[in-house]
């Protein structure tokens, strides 16, 4: 449509031709209109059929940055089939951090067990019949631990990442239960296999079986019921085929002892695990004296655990990628700066509009993230040859948006710069179980990690997810209680495992849990004391 309106344009006086350009530029970089919708994206798309020529990057972006990000990605992959994989890195910011030695090896020898014990192997046929007799045997050679979602798709991606890293300290393949509204969004990100469950696999309904809170076969409940204790030593036939672990926010006191250090030896007993989390429990696992030696070895930089496990298992389907790479060279790639501001609804404890929207602009010009405006100057007439500072806005809600770009579109700014405001959607309400909700939510997840400046708000797994992915320490724009400042700046770009379990298991009391150790302390945007985080 372009290459035809600026086909029949050139058969035009050149004098409309100049004043048609002088208007689409003073409008694009004001900001004016409403940017093109991520909907109209995604309705547009049509996948592509030899690869990477059809995601072409635009020249801004560094063609010589390293794709397989300092070896944490395999090159074993076919490019074409999934481009977000090794194209990704072409438009983060250029990272600080390099992963360690012990890191690539450990996930080369990872890979190499999934491909010997991924579905349908030898192996792990043998690993289904031990599940069918419904008794453990003691461990295999191929165990597993089998992730079950719960959540929204922040929540989801951090337990994912918590989940993997548990898998590889205890030699455990990790498999998902992929729910409906997550197909087709996520490329394998293992090469040779796969880490989806198979559909013959014998038990069905896995959002409905055993595995919820309480449920017979769940640890807390067999702790609860003295069928299992820590450190026990039971005869195998007395156990049953596979354990289901419960590390939900609303896990009880049963459920919170697979904290404990003398848990980890009993779970070993079981071939099967199944997992249901929607907590970056991650944090939990360095209080552990058993992990300590590994991980230290895996991450001598603690807060760079999410971003490194995430840029190497979250790679987006080249259908999620194509929204992600139109949208970023319609109206992000030309920006001298790219701000990403994340604003998050708080459904269960709601805080208007306007008193939201002070925090995020109080916070952005105090902070000199975004220029003040002159309230009585219009917008500046001659933005020739001005690149734009560019900033994108998501949120369910258009209100935020609106109120920015009215900003900067009636008024200049102080510093001489022009700012455009974009919003790729606003769906209003949280529809987790829609798969096309959750496509515009990976979608811009990926688009806030390519910002050179995050702007989030406390509390938000999808704003996690993006300062993770982007290796970000973000301003944390706070709720307007307490007399809150409007915005701190994040000290780790890792995630918050927001109700972390208190409890000392050695010492039998509740205890605080931010000050047993000096890289795990509570987390700068809670209001409360459990919450932990990794720190360098």
């Amino acid at each position: 449509m372009r290459d035809k309106l600026l086909g029949a344009a050139a058969g035009r006086p050149l004098l409309v031709v100049a004043a048609l350009t002088i208007v689409l530029l003073l409008i694009f970089l004001s900001g004016a209109t409403r940017n093109l919708p991520l909907d109209l994206l995604t309705r547009s798309y049509s996948a592509p059929e030899e690869g990477p020529q059809n995601c072409s990057l635009a020249s801004p972006i560094e063609p010589a940055k390293d794709k397989l990000l300092g070896g944490l990605l395999s090159p074993a992959f076919d490019e074409p089939s999934c481009l977000s994989r090794y194209q990704s890195a072409q438009f983060w910011k250029s990272s600080n951090h390099t992963p360690s030695p012990f890191l690539l090896q450990k996930l080369r020898s990872y890979e190499a067990l999934h491909k010997r014990c991924g579905p349908h192997t030898d192996l792990y046929n043998k690993s289904i019949e031990q599940l069918r007799s419904n008794r453990s045997t003691g461990p295999l050679e191929c165990n597993y631990v089998v992730w079950l979602q719960s959540g929204g798709l922040g929540n989801r991606l951090m337990s994912l990442i918590s989940t993997f890293l548990y898998a590889i300290l205890n030699n455990r393949v990790l498999l998902l239960s992929v729910p409906d509204d997550l197909h087709d969004m996520f490329c394998e990100p293992f090469p040779g296999t796969s880490w989806a469950l198979p559909s013959d696999f014998p038990i069905k309904k896995l959002e409905t079986h055993d595995f919820y809170r309480g449920s017979p076969q769940s640890y807390g409940n067999l702790l609860k019921n003295k069928v299992l204790s820590n450190g026990m030593n039971t005869t195998l036939a007395s156990l049953p085929a596979y354990l289901y672990l419960h590390l939900m926010h609303d896990a009880d006191d049963s459920d919170k002892m697979f904290y404990c250090e003398d848990a980890q030896p009993l779970f070993q007993s079981f071939p099967w695990l199944f997992l249901r989390s929607n907590q970056y429990f991650a944090p939990s696992l360095f209080l552990m004296s058993q992990y300590n030696d590994e991980l230290q070895k895996l991450f001598p930089e603690k807060e760079t655990v999410f971003h490194y496990l995430g840029r190497y298992l979250l790679h987006p389907t080249n259908s999620v990628w194509g929204y992600v790479t139109r949208y970023y060279e319609a109206y992000l790639a030309n920006a001298k700066e790219r701000v990403g501001i994340q604003v998050r609804n708080f459904p269960n404890a709601p805080v208007k509009l306007e008193l939201m929207l002070d925090q995020v602009v109080n916070c952005t010009l105090k902070e000199k993230i975004l220029p003040d405006i002159k309230v009585e100057v219009p917008a500046n007439l001659t933005t020739s040859g001005v690149k734009p500072k560019a900033v994108l806005v998501t949120s369910l809600q258009t209100g935020y948006f609106e109120k920015l770009r009215n900003m900067y579109y009636e008024h200049s700014s102080t510093t001489g710069d022009a700012i455009g405001v974009y919003q790729p959607s606003h769906e209003e309400l949280q529809r987790t179980e829609n798969q096309n909700h959750n496509t515009k939510a990976l979608a811009e997840m990926y688009l806030l990690s390519f910002s050179d400046v995050l702007v989030t708000t406390a509390f938000s797994t999808f704003g996690y997810v993006a300062q993770g992915l982007g290796g970000l320490r973000p301003w944390m724009v706070l709720r307007p209680d307490n007399q809150n400042p409007p915005c701190r700046r994040a000290l780790s770009m890792e995630p918050c495992f927001h109700f972390a379990s208190g409890y000392d298991c050695k010492a039998g009391r509740n205890i605080d849990k931010g000050t047993v150790v000096p890289h795990v302390k509570h987390c700068e945007d809670l209001d409360f004391r459990w919450g932990l985080k990794l720190f360098d």
